[in-house]
């Protein structure tokens, strides 16, 4: 199968601080923001999402997420983050959002919180949802065909990925 880049490593970086901003604009009289990675591309992506948000002097934290992304019911979903989530803005981060299915099943473990407020943060959005899943923030926004799948390929982070269709 052939691959089309979607987005390069600059056009990345681009869409990340521009969603770092309007996590920011969004959330401007809060307290701190709480930025959940799933586990391994999103907590890429919560990583240097945090950087930027930290560049404004905003208090914002990383947690992570792991989920077996192919069988999320047969394995235990561990949330991961030092400190109580009780009371605080959450962002669920992913890289992409085909089905829906990893981001609807990754609120399992914060189903049982008083969150403040829970918002979701995708680099690619894809418009095939199975799940009731809306991004609140998106990078990029794709139609595809049901065969088509979108991947984030990197090396050694956020500054060396790509995206691509396949």
């Amino acid at each position: 199968m052939s691959e089309t880049i979607l987005l390069n490593s600059d056009a990345i970086r681009s869409k990340l601080n521009r969603i770092a901003i309007e996590i920011i604009e969004n959330n401007f009289k809060e307290q701190e923001i709480v930025l959940l990675g799933i586990y391994e591309r999103g907590a890429l992506i919560a990583e240097f999402l945090a950087q930027e948000i930290k560049k404004e002097q905003v208090n914002v934290s990383v947690g992570y997420i792991h989920i077996d992304k192919l069988n999320p019911l047969k394995h235990p979903i561990n949330l991961n983050f030092e400190g109580s989530l009780n009371n605080k803005v959450i962002v669920l981060v992913d890289d992409v959002a085909n089905s829906g299915a990893t981001l609807f099943y990754a609120l399992q473990p914060l189903i049982n919180l008083e969150f403040k407020k829970l918002q979701i943060a995708v680099l690619v959005d894809r418009q095939h949802k199975k799940f009731p899943i809306a991004p609140d923030y998106i990078g990029i926004s794709v139609s595809t065909t049901l065969q088509e799948m979108i991947y984030v390929k990197t090396k050694t982070g956020m500054g060396d990925a790509i995206a691509y269709l396949q």
